[in-house]
């Protein structure tokens, strides 16, 4: 995970003075690394204990998808406003740099009833806890998170109450 690490960018100041973005792009530059991470994430206790895979928009999507197809998982996703068509289940919620919402097909959700959660990076964990708060009101579970980076003086993970898997601590 060092070599993985190496690979992450900081942006100081984006999208907003005060924030220090975590670029996770650079890691899939690297195929050999990107298959060790997706073959790491993918045999999550937490990955086995869902019927699917549920990732959010948009980073969480690339890594979502590569785990689904790795652990022979049915992917869902959680999307940003405007962007799914269909009967949805919306929620907003509030970011450490602003607010916005989510969307998730209700359709997507009617064949499965637990899902491990997937998204690039873990921070305040308002986006995590919005997808959360959507499957519990339709009474599905979460079996955990997967994250590529977890940002710990942040403390996204103690305002939620499930499993927290993070391959990267900073």
């Amino acid at each position: 995970m060092k070599r993985i690490n190496e690979l992450i960018d900081t942006y100081k100041d984006y999208p907003k003075n005060g924030i220090e973005f975590k670029d996770v792009l650079g890691i899939l530059q690297e195929p050999k690394l990107f298959k060790e991470l997706i073959l790491k994430m993918s045999t999550s206790q937490i990955i086995e204990n869902a019927d699917a895979i549920i990732s959010i928009d948009a980073r969480g999507f690339i890594f979502g998808s590569a785990i689904s197809l790795q652990a022979s998982k049915p992917m869902i996703v959680a999307r940003k406003p405007g962007k799914l068509p269909g009967e949805l289940l919306e929620k907003k919620y509030s970011l450490e740099y602003g607010e916005n919402s989510l969307s998730i097909q209700k359709k997507a959700l009617q064949k499965y009833n637990s899902y491990a959660i997937v998204d690039d990076l873990l921070a305040t964990g308002g986006t995590v806890n919005c997808v959360s708060k959507i499957l519990n009101s339709n009474d599905k579970k979460v079996t955990g998170l997967l994250v590529v980076i977890e940002l710990m003086k942040l403390e996204g993970r103690l305002r939620l109450d499930f499993p927290i898997e993070s391959s990267i601590i900073l």
